[in-house]
């Protein structure tokens, strides 16, 4: 789950990060208000949207204007700011071409930038730590630092049995040049961080820039994502959730617990087990089609939830035609193909479906797919399945 820079600020601070004083506004009224009761008289009026890139990103109706950060020198063009940036798509590269509507800003205070640095905490699978990546290079994709300046980037990996500990963080601050009273901010700033991702099941905290102010470190942006399957225990944080960033597709898929995300092809992917649904995707392209989306309705899932899938992938205007691979373990097969049947009857399926089921209760399943009435095209395997798929959707392609 993501949440705003904003957002991530506030929760930042509780836990001792210093951030610039700032205030969130859903309109410029807002925007206005929150510039006067800042100290001034420089400030930053900030696009709040799910993704990154917003000061080298465009908006939509003004391409050759400024982006989606902007400092202004009073609170006449902090207005002017707010006005042109409101209910305004902004595209980034993070956005794609259809980019993101601001429906909220962030007025932050201007500060005296010393020095800009890269600060991001991640969980390390491949050593089983939580890992700091720092580097001298602020502001920029961490990615391109990794590919071009590789040795400028310090990692540091904390052991969750024993915690982070002062020689951690300054082994941080060290590494970045720090020195004297900027080692100790730094210090206290790497151990807030920390706190906060542990105790908030964080998936990754990341500050670009983390900027140094006189002798303070600061977070002058903030992005943080959190662990899904946390939520339960972090209401806080999961109240923060703004379901108009997320695609309505995704939305209705988290309402049945169920794993998918829209992608740019046209054969929807229903799967059970991420493993399979990677490999369906794989073997769809292998055989020359594009998935338009990845689909696990997990082991456990009923007849409910199968049929909310289907239609998920159904909504999708792109799909022209559809594969459904179940490997029945926990699910069963029968379970699958009355959801299949169920739903395809209610949405009137109007394109090729492929249906390829293996595993428990396979033969009664198959028995209710070829006794539904519908126009289901039997699969032997998966590289079976896949051709099948992608010929059916070229013809309906076509024929469209």
């Amino acid at each position: 789950m993501n949440i705003h820079e904003y957002q991530a600020k506030d929760l930042l601070k509780k836990y001792g990060v210093t951030v610039p004083d700032g205030i969130a506004a859903m309109s410029v009224v807002e925007a206005v208000e929150a510039a006067k009761k800042l100290p001034g008289p420089l400030y930053v009026v900030k696009a709040q949207i799910h993704a990154g890139g917003r000061g080298a990103g465009k908006f939509k109706n003004n391409p050759e204007g400024k982006g989606g950060v902007r400092l202004c020198k009073s609170v006449d063009e902090v207005e002017a700011a707010a006005e042109a940036m409101l209910g305004q798509v902004l595209v980034t590269k993070q956005t794609g071409e259809e980019g993101k509507e601001v429906q909220r800003l962030y007025v932050t205070d201007g500060v005296d930038i010393s020095k800009e640095y890269y600060c991001s905490v991640v969980l390390d699978r491949a050593i089983s730590r939580v890992t700091f990546m720092v580097s001298t290079e602020g502001g920029m994709d961490i990615e391109e630092v990794a590919h071009s300046s590789p040795e400028k980037i310090v990692k540091v990996g904390v052991d969750p049995a024993a915690g982070m500990s002062g020689f951690h963080a300054r082994k941080l601050a060290f590494g970045l040049g720090l020195q004297g009273a900027q080692v100790k901010s730094a210090t206290k700033f790497f151990t807030s961080l920390y706190n906060a991702f542990i105790d908030l099941d964080a998936s990754i905290v990341e500050i670009n820039p983390m900027i140094l102010v006189g002798d303070e470190v600061m977070a002058l942006d903030a992005k943080m994502n959190f662990d899904d399957n946390a939520l339960f225990r972090q209401k806080a944080v999961a109240e923060m959730r703004d379901e108009t960033e997320e695609d309505e597709k995704e939305r209705i898929a988290h309402k049945y617990d169920l794993s998918y995300v829209a992608l740019d092809g046209n054969i929807g992917c229903m799967v059970n087990g991420a493993g399979l649904a990677m490999s369906t995707m794989d073997i769809i392209k292998l055989y020359g089609g594009e998935p338009a989306n990845f689909l696990d309705v997990g082991g456990g899932a009923d007849e409910e939830k199968v049929t909310a899938a289907f239609k998920i992938i159904l909504s999708d205007p792109n799909v022209k035609g559809v594969l459904v691979n179940i490997f029945g373990g926990i699910m069963k097969c029968d379970i699958i193909a009355k959801g299949v049947i169920a739903a395809a009857k209610e949405v009137k399926l109007s394109v090729p479906l492929v249906v390829r089921l293996e595993g428990t209760n396979v033969e009664e399943g198959k028995k209710i797919l070829n006794s539904s009435g519908l126009d289901i095209i039997a699969a032997n395997d998966l590289a079976d399945a896949a051709e099948k798929v992608v010929e059916a959707t070229k013809k309906a392609s076509k024929a469209a």
